[in-house]
């Protein structure tokens, strides 16, 4: 089977433009979530996410364009008839809530086919692309169906492109479902009350090994494994017992042909919820016993990104290995009950190859990905 190779990374998260900023930031323990302006929060508890500045839109268009257009600003090129997967939960719902208000908006945008499109004519693809939406796990099954096109030859070289917004309608939903923090994400902390929705994206260029040497690339890092598995408990709700994650990332490791020890560190979910985190912490002591691994989440610095989470993680994550170095849990202070892995404020060292990075979702959904470091 084919190795698969990551060559290009890019993000746009409300802590900056580039993952080169949104890196820096990350590791100096900063937050993007803050009062949101975008429109008017004072019906609500919880007033506060993790927006991106500046977000202009034009001719009445979604505002995922603009972000759209600062993610891939100097991306690429792309190799000839690279294919294109793409994950977003919710695409163009500033459009639709436009519409709805009786206010001009493109309702061609709507259908996730749309952005789409864009995507593929702004990249130059001759692919029309495929969405997945998997409500928070969209963008690590994005991934791993990328690296699955390649690793069975249907594919030589995959661009993945994840994005969401921070809307109105989304965080009146996470507000009527109580499930947002009014002082901000704490994941894994033992004053956690909730998430704080985040905006961004995320595009990882994936290539054939072999072919992508050959051209002299040596790449980021690897997808060397990846499993995904849905509990099947409760509409919003984890399975208490971690039943689902723990066959994500059995099935990752096997994929990766690595066990438990092989393992440098954990980019867990981490929303900072109640049940999701509680959720996680038992499934990491099923598979890993004894074994106190680095652990970290991204979401108190940058928000629950939704379609976005996996792919951002992925390229941090893949930066976490080449810097040998987990970026802080902002937001974390205090440690939850029964949670004995190691989660800090400040950056973590770490050794080794193989950074799992896992992701769960409404419906019962759950998603991991084993990444693998290049070799020093």
């Amino acid at each position: 089977m084919n190795e698969v190779l990551v060559t290009a990374t890019a993000s746009v998260t409300g802590l900056g433009p580039d993952l080169e900023t949104t890196w820096r930031r990350l590791l100096a323990g900063e937050t993007a979530v803050r009062p949101i302006r975008r429109f008017d929060a004072c019906p609500y508890p919880a007033r506060n996410a993790s927006w991106i500045e500046g977000l202009e839109s034009r001719e009445n268009r979604s505002l995922l364009y603009p972000l759209l257009e600062r993610l891939l600003d100097g991306f690429g090129p792309l190799p000839p008839d690279c294919r294109l997967v793409t994950a977003t939960t919710k695409g163009c719902i500033d459009t639709f809530e436009r519409v709805r208000k009786g206010l001009p908006g493109v309702i061609g945008d709507i259908p996730v086919s749309g952005p789409l499109r864009w995507l593929a004519s702004r990249m130059g693809l001759n692919d029309p692309g495929v969405n997945i939406s998997s409500a928070c796990a969209s963008s690590t099954i994005a991934v791993a169906r990328a690296a699955a096109m390649i690793e069975s030859g249907r594919a030589e070289a995959v661009v993945v492109v994840c994005m969401d917004l921070v809307s109105e309608f989304v965080f009146s939903g996470f507000s009527a479902l109580q499930a947002l923090d009014p002082a901000g994400c704490r994941p894994f902390d033992r004053n956690r009350n909730g998430l704080s929705l985040g905006e961004g994206g995320a595009a990882l260029l994936m290539m054939n090994a072999e072919a992508a040497r050959g051209k002299g690339i040596r790449g980021i890092g690897s997808v060397v494994g990846w499993g995904a598995a849905n509990d099947a408990t409760h509409v919003t709700a984890p399975a208490r017992d971690g039943c689902g994650l723990i066959q994500a990332v059995r099935q990752a490791m096997g994929k990766a042909s690595i066990g438990p020890g092989d393992i440098s560190a954990i980019n867990a979910h981490g929303t900072g919820t109640v049940y999701n985190d509680e959720m996680e912490v038992t499934a990491f002591e099923a598979v890993f016993g004894s074994r106190r691994v680095p652990l970290n989440s991204l979401k108190g610095a940058i928000g629950h990104t939704l379609g976005a989470a996996g792919g951002i993680e992925a390229a941090v994550g893949l930066r976490s290995l080449a810097e040998r170095t987990l970026p802080p849990t902002a937001g974390f202070r205090e440690p939850m009950k029964r949670c004995g892995f190691p989660v800090s404020p400040l950056p973590q060292p770490i050794g080794g190859r193989y950074l799992l990075s896992t992701n769960s979702g409404f419906g019962g959904i759950n998603a991991a990905l084993i990444l693998k470091g290049n070799s020093q």
